[in-house]
């Protein structure tokens, strides 16, 4: 395996292909197995490049891999929903919610329990997250939705959304949507996000899970908030351990 990955290195430094035309031209020097597995590791990783971030929830959901991804986040998104329970609680008013990239619904079955949540509901781009969730919680709301076309009829006190922001091939033009068409004058926008520039292991998982991520760092992310026209924006890294979920909120006046 050491050694097919070495060729291929190799293969790829020689070629720069991009297209099968190119394999006659640069891959005479090899043998017809190395040749055949350049070729089914070149698609191979191409195919994967072009696959929606959508789709791979769909397949993870449909793996069950939603449960794994509610753990994870369990830690981070607490401590972002006691932001947002917080800052409900020193009004004492009642609130409306929706949470962005629902998966499965546990988030917006979290907000529901909040006596002041006077409404919550989830959307979601993946087929068979918004079925699981219609499946643990048939009364609750969930609908498929794909961002950013989507535009909604109400808006939100509260929006949370724990990593979706960044598949987006741009994000910034989604906080600006957030905060002109989204969210109630007073509300906040609540976002987690494990894909930035100074999370060094986040760095490869575009390549890894084979879809588009925008890498942003720290800084670009609060004056992405500041430009979309939030006030009182402020971060912290979240998490159990690690703590490697950066957490921006903002306000909009």
């Amino acid at each position: 395996m050491v050694q097919f990955l070495d060729i291929v290195l190799r293969l790829g430094a020689m070629s720069g292909w991009t297209y099968l035309l190119h394999i006659e031209r640069c891959l005479v020097p090899f043998d017809t197995w190395t040749i055949a597995r350049f070729i089914e590791y070149q698609l191979s990783h191409t195919i994967m490049a072009d696959r929606k971030a959508i789709d791979v929830f769909h397949d993870w959901a449909l793996a069950g891999k939603d449960l794994g991804m509610e753990k994870g986040h369990s830690s981070a998104v607490s401590e972002m929903l006691n932001f947002i329970f917080q800052e409900a609680e020193k009004t004492q008013k009642e609130f409306t919610s929706i949470d962005v990239g629902c998966g499965n619904g546990w988030v917006v079955r979290l907000l529901k329990e909040h006596p002041l949540c006077s409404f919550a509901e989830g959307i979601d781009g993946a087929k068979a997250m918004i079925e699981k969730a219609k499946e643990i919680d048939s009364e609750g709301n969930y609908s498929l939705r794909q961002l950013p076309e989507f535009s909604p009829s109400k808006r939100y006190d509260m929006i949370h959304s724990m990593e979706f922001l960044y598949y987006l091939e741009d994000p910034k033009s989604m906080l600006k949507l957030f905060f002109n068409d989204w969210i109630s004058k007073d509300g906040w926008l609540v976002v987690g996000i494990d894909h930035y520039l100074e999370h060094e292991d986040s760095l490869s998982w575009p390549e890894q899970v084979g879809v588009h991520m925008t890498t942003l760092s720290t800084q670009e992310w609060l004056e992405a908030w500041s430009d979309a026209g939030f006030s009182n924006i402020s971060s912290w890294q979240a998490g159990e351990k690690e703590q490697v979920t950066l957490v921006i909120v903002g306000q909009k006046k």
